[in-house]
């Protein structure tokens, strides 16, 4: 564990070295390199900027609004014993910010410990899922596509999987 806290330490160093190294052998100007790249980000961040503001708001008005609570008690009673109905919200939330899934997150460990079931499910949905609505209209909204053709159904596929697995591999472990 100690080789790789000292690996973890000295690789961005020496990857930043590296390109510069290599900018340098390739005689370009990397500062002007630099700062078109920063530019070229920054005008990336204010063309996304209005569908951030958008999903925060959605996600913000679900959790106020009480629906993912109505949802979380509807599920729990359809799904019984297969699947927690405290971890319904996180996975409704992950599919629209990975921030707020943190959150919630947060408050299932509080609420149950990281060490149980729900806490065990909650961790490994987060890392086997994506924030597929978010991605979708960052990526999609970005380069003006307006029919997705069967993104969003394999990308609710794929959470759907996500989600089943991890119970499954939860129920395993335990």
């Amino acid at each position: 564990m100690k080789i790789l806290a000292a690996l973890s330490t000295f690789l961005i160093p020496v990857v930043i070295f590296y390109i510069v190294g290599f900018g340098l052998l390739q005689k370009s100007n990397i500062f002007e390199a630099f700062l078109k790249g920063a530019k070229d980000g920054l005008c990336t961040a204010v063309q996304i900027l209005p569908t951030l503001v958008g999903l925060m708001a959605a996600v913000g008005v679900l959790r106020a609004s009480g629906f993912l609570d109505l949802l979380s008690s509807i599920l729990g009673k359809v799904m019984g014993e297969y699947f927690p109905a405290s971890v319904v919200p996180l996975a409704v939330v992950r599919m629209f910010s990975a921030s707020a899934a943190t959150g919630l997150l947060l408050d299932l460990f509080k609420q149950f410990g990281p060490d149980s079931f729900e806490g065990l499910v909650a961790a490994l949905l987060l890392s086997g899922t994506e924030t597929l609505v978010y991605c979708m209209s960052i990526y999609f909204g970005h380069v003006k596509i307006k029919k997705t053709r069967y993104t969003a159904a394999g990308a609710l596929l794929a959470t759907l999987t996500g989600i089943i697995a991890s119970v499954f591999l939860v129920r395993l472990l335990l």
